[in-house]
């Protein structure tokens, strides 16, 4: 007779699993969340006190950054990664993130790394302030490698419909950038190309008195602790749009906050541009730099340019700082 666990499943590992990470689920609950671990559903309760409340949702992975996870056995900041790019993408629509759910698919489970990962996928919940509700395991032989695994994230949030659909952009807003924590999770094929199949570095190298690796697997930094402040306080109606920077770069993801008939300069000489991609750009043209990576630049606030100061010290914590205005025309202008 055949078992599930000779054809490469074990149900075992996965149970021993739930269990495990029943004490690190629990750690990022709050009084909205319903029930416990272990149901076919997570429950969360609507908030009170929004007027018209509409709920959004995001989903992301972590792309080809989690090859460099895998290979260098280090799993403990790639889950914040996977919050990040999430919720990060919520407050771009004015949303306040409530919940997260995870997926995570294997060639054989590793109950001690899958831990590892959910242990940073937990941690991110907590910066992002948001319960991890609910999630996905699952051992899948013949579809992985058996080291390898793949990640996903989704996030609910909730604003005011009001806030999501008013369109509060225009021309004269200064635009505030975010400092990023390094390459985030986009453009890692491109560094994996450059760094180590042409230049022939390895982990171990030494950048910036750190291990290469260390420099590169830097966590996604999770913005939403900023935009919960700045929602809170009385210059919230000064912030009129955020633009998280992804894959596309500030380039293409800037846009995404305009009106037709609004575009964006962008002074160059004033992003603060980290030593990584002054490496990476020696051997990358720099228009495909700057619609690859975020350069730098995390997130992008369009401003009242009458409360600039104000939410400059709000942001303080976060590296901000005037980068550019909005404008007539269309597109970003590097100048």
């Amino acid at each position: 007779m055949i078992s599930y666990k000779d054809s490469g499943v074990d149900i075992d590992a996965g149970n021993a699993l739930v269990e495990g990470l029943k004490p690190l689920v629990k750690s990022t609950f709050n009084h909205n969340v319903i029930g416990g671990v272990g149901s076919f559903a997570g429950a969360y309760a609507l908030p009170s006190g929004y007027k018209n409340p509409v709920m959004l949702a995001a989903t992301d992975g972590v792309g080809t950054k989690l090859r460099l996870a895998i290979e260098a056995q280090q799993f403990e900041s790639i889950g914040i990664d996977l919050v990040a790019m999430c919720v990060n993408d919520l407050i771009c629509n004015f949303g306040l993130p409530l919940f997260f759910l995870d997926y995570y698919a294997t060639g054989k489970l590793d109950k001690d790394v899958a831990l590892r990962v959910i242990e940073g996928i937990a941690q991110g919940c907590k910066i992002a302030q948001c319960a991890l509700i609910g999630g996905e395991s699952a051992e899948m032989p013949g579809m992985y490698a058996q080291n390898d695994f793949d990640l996903a994230g989704f996030a609910v949030g909730i604003a005011e419909r009001e806030d999501v659909q008013l369109q509060k952009v225009q021309a004269g807003d200064v635009l505030i950038a975010l400092k990023s924590s390094g390459i985030h999770s986009n453009g890692y094929s491109l560094v994996r190309k450059v760094l180590f199949e042409n230049l022939k570095m390895d982990y171990q190298t030494t950048f910036e008195n750190q291990a290469l690796i260390d420099v590169l697997l830097a966590p996604t930094r999770i913005y939403v602790p900023l935009f919960r402040e700045i929602y809170h306080s009385s210059h919230y109606e000064a912030l009129h749009a955020l633009a998280h920077i992804t894959g596309g770069g500030i380039v293409e993801n800037l846009p995404r906050i305009f009106p037709a008939h609004l575009g964006a300069k962008i002074h160059l000489d004033s992003i603060q541009i980290p030593p990584i991609f002054d490496l990476l750009g020696k051997y990358v043209y720099k228009d495909e730099m700057f619609r690859t990576f975020n350069m730098g630049v995390g997130m992008i606030l369009a401003v009242n340019k009458y409360k600039v100061d104000d939410i400059l010290r709000l942001s303080h914590t976060f590296g901000g700082y005037i980068i550019g205005e909005v404008c007539e025309g269309s597109g970003v202008e590097l100048i």
